[in-house]
């Protein structure tokens, strides 16, 4: 087992490399021109001298492929070099906002796992009745919602019900854990309910599979409890579907919550890719893609681990 993991860590390097080769060409045949859209604007046109200073300031009058190879040898020390549209470095312009977008994705991920799992459960315990229907109505509307238009609905229920609003200034947790708390619980809420829905479909169909297979009836035959036949038999079986959902929806939370995080006022990794598409920043967009694709990759990585420890007849060769 343990080759087989180092073997799947070492392969997340060409992976990662893939995704770097493929994102810093594809993004140079997007039109615009990075440079000419920082010093020019809506202002007029820009002598071609300072376009040309521009461009070398950048590394950008280099021949495509050298550009690579002074970009991929940053990367690989971590140092993903300056935003072409501020001039501030990556690391600072990703730092707090991804420090956002990351509390976000576990609170959602905490809200979708405490409703997921139970309503799943029971669900497929009582298939075909009442509280099954009421489960599938609730996952369902989950899924035909979308989470910033639940959010829009959470904003105005707290203004006409309560007279309050949720802080619009992102406040670190550091900082003042309540203000902060005040302000994410309701993205996490949103997003939440809709991760959730997805979830609870996949919990109540495992569990179903699980409940039918032999050794469960073995089990209820030897008339041990209800109770331990779900705990130690069932459950830990059926996680393995919604577990690789959790993992999958949860690395997609990092950089996938654009409109949401407008809602709600909140600069996250999700805006910072619109603007830096918008901008032709070729040096942030790499970034952020990498970083992306890198928590991607360590997700599907957790989960070889996880599946290993939930079920011991996964034994890898």
């Amino acid at each position: 087992m343990w080759r087989y993991l180092l073997k799947r860590f070492v392969l997340m390097f060409p992976t990662l490399l893939g995704v770097a080769i493929f994102t810093f060409f594809l993004i140079r045949v997007i039109p615009g021109d990075v440079v000419e859209l920082r010093l020019a604007g809506d202002r007029g046109s820009v002598s071609p001298e300072a376009l040309q200073s521009e461009r070398a300031r950048f590394g950008l009058d280099q021949p495509i492929w050298r550009q690579f190879v002074t970009w991929i040898g940053g990367a690989a020390r971590l140092d993903f070099g300056t935003s072409m549209w501020t001039g501030s470095p990556i690391w600072e312009e990703i730092r707090l906002r991804f420090a956002l977008s990351f509390q976000v994705a576990i609170m959602a991920t905490i809200v979708a796992v405490l409703l997921a799992i139970p309503l799943g459960v029971m669900a497929a315990l009582k298939q075909d009745t009442w509280v099954d229907y009421a489960v599938r109505v609730f996952s369902i509307a989950g899924l035909a919602t979308p989470s910033f238009w639940l959010g829009i609905v959470l904003i105005l229920a707290l203004l006409i019900i309560f007279k309050w609003l949720p802080p619009m200034v992102y406040t670190p947790f550091w900082v003042n854990p309540w203000q902060n708390l005040a302000q994410l619980i309701w993205p996490a809420l949103a997003v939440g309910y809709r991760y959730s829905a997805v979830a609870t479909r996949m919990t109540r169909s495992a569990m179903l599979e699980v409940l039918r297979e032999d050794y469960i009836r073995t089990a209820r035959a030897k008339v041990l409890v209800q109770k331990l036949i779900l705990t130690r038999h069932a459950l830990k079986n059926a996680m393995l579907p919604v577990l690789t959902v959790v993992a999958i929806e949860f690395a997609f939370l990092i950089g996938g919550l654009v409109v949401t995080e407008q809602v709600f006022n909140l600069n996250g990794i999700g805006l910072l890719f619109v603007q830096a598409v918008a901008h032709r920043d070729y040096t942030l967009i790499q970034a952020l893609v990498l970083l992306v694709a890198g928590i991607f990759i360590f997700m599907n990585f957790l989960m070889d681990i996880m599946y290993a420890w939930l079920d011991p007849r996964i034994r890898y060769r």
